[in-house]
Order: C-alpha cells, then sequence, then structure tokens
C-alpha cells in the first residue's frame, strides 16, 4: 500500500469510510468487524468515523465503538492505524441530522468519543459540519482547546469552503490544521477549489463519498463513462480507477470510500497501486 501524509501522520492511501456500517441498512456487526480486518489485512491504516455514525437515538458513537472492538479483535498489529472522528453533527434518532458547533458540545463530544473510541487522545478530531447559530471561529477554537489540553492530537475540518478553511488555519495556528475532508466525487466536484487550495497549503483533503456516482454494479451513468472505459482498459472496477483519479489530482488527497462488506474494501485498497497515464487522467478530470 502506497502512503500519503495527514499532519506529521503516515497512512495508507487509501482510507476507510465507517458510516455505512453504522447508519440506516447497516450490517450485522459480525459483517462489520470484517470489513474493518479486510481493510486491515489490505494495508490500510486511516480509518474515518464519526460520533453522528449510528441510527437509533442513545446509540450516539455506535460506529466509534464498532471500529474501537474491530481493531482491538485484530489478530494483527494495529499501533500504526490512524482513527479520526468528527463531531459537531447530530443525529436525534427520526432520520433527521443536526447541528450543534457549540464549543461547549464540542468538548463534551470529544470527550465522549475519547471513551466510545477507548484511548487517551483522539488522532484526528475534525469539525463535522459549520453550524450557522455559532461563529465559525468559536467552533474551530474548541478543537485548539482540545489540542491544547492533549485530548487530541491532530485536527482537522469538514464541508468547509475556502474562507473556512483559511479561519480555522489562523484560529489553530500555523501548520495545526492537518486535513479538510469535504465530499468530492465523480458525481460531485464542487469541492475542487478547496482541493487545490489544500495542495498549495499542504493540507491533506479528505474526499468523503468518492464513490458517489457510481451503482452498485460499478456502473457509471452516461456522463462518467470514461470511468467505466478506463477501467476496461486496465481490467480493474470503476471504483478503483476513480480512487486512483483522486490520488492522481495531488498528493494531499486521501480517499476515505465506505464500506460495508470486506470484498468492497478490498477492492477500493488496490486503487492505491493502479498508475494512470497523465491522459486518463485528463480525460477523467473532464469528463
Amino acid at each position: 500500500m502506497r502512503t500519503r501524509t495527514i499532519g506529521s501522520t503516515t497512512v495508507s492511501a487509501i482510507g476507510l469510510g465507517g458510516m455505512p456500517m453504522s447508519i440506516e441498512g447497516r450490517p450485522d456487526e459480525e459483517r462489520s468487524i470484517a470489513t474493518i480486518h479486510a481493510a486491515l489485512d489490505a494495508g490500510v491504516t486511516f480509518i474515518d468515523t464519526a460520533d453522528a455514525y449510528h441510527l437509533q437515538a442513545g446509540e450516539t458513537g455506535h460506529n466509534e465503538r464498532l471500529i474501537a472492538k474491530a481493531l482491538a479483535s485484530y489478530g494483527g498489529d494495529t499501533s500504526d492505524v490512524l482513527v479520526a472522528t468528527k463531531g459537531g453533527h447530530l443525529r436525534p434518532g427520526d432520520g433527521s441530522w443536526t447541528l450543534d458547533g457549540s464549543p461547549a458540545h464540542l468538548r463534551e463530544a470529544a470527550e465522549a468519543s475519547l471513551k466510545a473510541l477507548g484511548t487517551d487522545a483522539i488522532g484526528l478530531y475534525q469539525f463535522h459540519r459549520p453550524d450557522p447559530a455559532v461563529p465559525y471561529e468559536e467552533s474551530v477554537g474548541a478543537l485548539r482547546e482540545l489540542l491544547d489540553a492533549g485530548k487530541i492530537r491532530m485536527a482537522g475540518i469538514s464541508n468547509a469552503s475556502v474562507e473556512q478553511i483559511d479561519i480555522a488555519r489562523r484560529v489553530l495556528g500555523e501548520g495545526s490544521l492537518a486535513s479538510v475532508q469535504n465530499q468530492f466525487s465523480p458525481a460531485f466536484r464542487s469541492s475542487e477549489d478547496e482541493l487545490r487550495h489544500c495542495a498549495g497549503l499542504g493540507i491533506a483533503f479528505l474526499p468523503w463519498s468518492p464513490l458517489g456516482g457510481i451503482g452498485r454494479a460499478g456502473q457509471l451513468g452516461s456522463d462518467h463513462a470514461a470511468f467505466a472505459e478506463i477501467a476496461g482498459a486496465h481490467g480493474v472496477s470503476p471504483q478503483q480507477v476513480t480512487l486512483a483519479w483522486m490520488l492522481a489530482l495531488a498528493p494531499v488527497v486521501v480517499p476515505i470510500p465506505g464500506a460495508s462488506r470486506p470484498g468492497s474494501i478490498t477492492d477500493s485498497a488496490k486503487a492505491a497501486d493502479l498508475e494512470l497515464t497523465p491522459d486518463e487522467v485528463q480525460r477523467l478530470s473532464n469528463n
């Protein structure tokens, strides 16, 4: 597995997004743990989660606890695995998503995540989504406090604009913003400006839902036919081509495809070894 860097930490070029294992349509725990173990077997050393990845009211931190259990039961060494979690997004249990970016909530959420993950310091803690009711500087300021207190080792932001990236850099201090996690995929490219901004600053850019637009069978609509055609030429899945394309866009990109089956993350992890030609990358970027 090729590697990339988040802050001061070296991670696998392809990560694992844990959300599908804990929200609507989630599999049983046995399959979820097998999925996480398959990721580790494939060389994945970066796992992304959030306290809001759960289904029912009263089970906040479901995905965090699931990942902690999978890591504890894995037969190999997991000391180099970076687990990233997030706070500031909530699920009341009625299917909706709400926001609370207040510093008080983020401090409480981080403490709860520490317990759920069973660790004394969170490897990467991310402000999940801007809350219009709270000044952005105040929300990010809570992450600064958590860094100073040693509760988290690195700080990141998610669903952020270029302006918010710069605010976070200023509030956290020079070099202290480790990552930006935004939606980015063949079907959703509105974060291209943020990706370029991160690339210029050397900040890790973590595309969430990177396989958006690809069907379960790996089929893309006519708007993205080039992904399927190039996949056929290489004898690989369109998912692998999609992730390899993202890796080729900038050395700061670390895609985190979600998975709930061992076969899915095993296939995605192989994208780290897929080399696309410059012409292929350009064609996909224009597709």
